[in-house]
């Protein structure tokens, strides 16, 4: 019987000893390959001045040319058609748009050429392209207008542009900012102060 019960122990010894498994085993060898991630897309605007974008800048921003009546128009038919409130606004001549042009780079003559839309910290949009970024936050039917955007950029800047470089001709322009007189209207722009206060405009 004590031979029987010394056998027993010495088996459970072995099997309560830990396995030791080879470093090189193929199994639990893992690649470079095995783990390699996906890149990141590239940011519109540079990582380093996203980080350093101040809290005080809003998403979804337009940044329109204030003086263009067309612009002004078209600003007036987005707050009345966008009823979930997602745009907000922004006349080029204030000084509320500084910092946005600061963060991109970009100069007040490059968006009086192509009005800029401000989606988030990495990305923006100008032209043709902001047109239909700010239709696409839009309700349907208007938001279908984004599909357009298959269309090849070149060819939808240049209709933009001839547009653009003719609107001041077509639809007259003001030598100052334009002020929407809906006071009800001016909360969606982040410019508003300047507005109510009678702010310098460039």
């Amino acid at each position: 019987m004590n031979m029987i019960l010394r056998a027993l122990l010495q088996n459970c010894r072995l099997l309560s000893r830990p396995i030791p498994i080879p470093i090189s085993s193929p199994s639990l060898r893992l690649s470079c390959a095995a783990v390699r991630l996906a890149p990141l897309p590239k940011p519109a605007i540079p990582l380093s001045a996203a980080a350093a974008m101040p809290n005080v800048l809003q998403p979804r921003v337009l940044i329109y040319d204030g003086v263009c009546h067309l612009c002004h128009r078209g600003v007036k038919w987005v707050i009345k058609t966008d009823k979930y409130r997602k745009i907000k606004f922004c006349c080029l001549q204030s000084r509320a748009a500084e910092p946005y042009l600061r963060l991109l780079a970009l100069h007040r003559e490059d968006v009086r050429r192509r009005l800029l839309f401000v989606e988030g910290p990495a990305a923006y949009y100008q032209g043709s392209a902001a047109v239909l970024m700010v239709a696409s936050y839009l309700p349907f039917p208007y938001s279908a207008l984004s599909s357009l955007l298959i269309i090849p950029a070149p060819l939808r800047d240049a209709v933009y542009d001839y547009i653009a470089k003719n609107r001041y001709k077509w639809f007259g322009r003001e030598d100052e900012c334009i002020v929407m007189r809906e006071k009800e209207l001016l909360d969606r722009f982040i410019d508003r102060d300047e507005m109510f206060g009678g702010g310098h405009f460039f």
